[in-house]
């Protein structure tokens, strides 16, 4: 039986990913894909990466991410925030310089809501004086 080492939930956007620390390699598996295969911009695969470097952790764990939900770069942070999260779980030596590098912080921008009455979330109709 494989022992999770620690768990961790991350959020971005309408993004979310559960993440599972265990013992390895540092073999990356989102959504049973390899990272380099996920997220075919190496942008996206290297902000995935940060918490692992910080922590200088990145051949001592293997990764396990379940994410769904929202575009590419949404998925990219929540599954940094997720591994942030695990990784303090795992040891919290790792708190300091991960909060210190605004990991452990969830990203509170999210699309805004269309309202009624309006063309958008903040733009409205022409106006007409006539």
């Amino acid at each position: 039986m494989i022992k999770n080492l620690g768990i961790g939930t991350g959020r971005r956007k309408t993004s979310v990913a559960r993440v599972y620390v265990r013992d390895g390699s540092g073999k990356i598996t989102i959504n049973g894909k390899e990272l380099g295969q996920y997220f075919a911009q190496g942008e996206h695969a290297m902000m995935v990466r940060q918490p692992l470097m910080v922590t200088s952790s990145e051949n001592k764990y293997d990764l396990l991410i379940n994410v769904y939900g929202g575009g590419v770069n949404g998925q990219a942070g929540a599954c940094r925030h997720g591994i942030s999260r695990a990784l303090c779980q795992v040891d919290q030596a790792n708190y300091a310089s991960l909060r210190g590098n605004g990991f452990l912080t969830r990203d509170p921008r999210m699309v805004e809501r269309k309202k009624y009455g309006q063309a958008g979330a903040r733009r409205r109709f022409q106006f007409s004086k006539r």
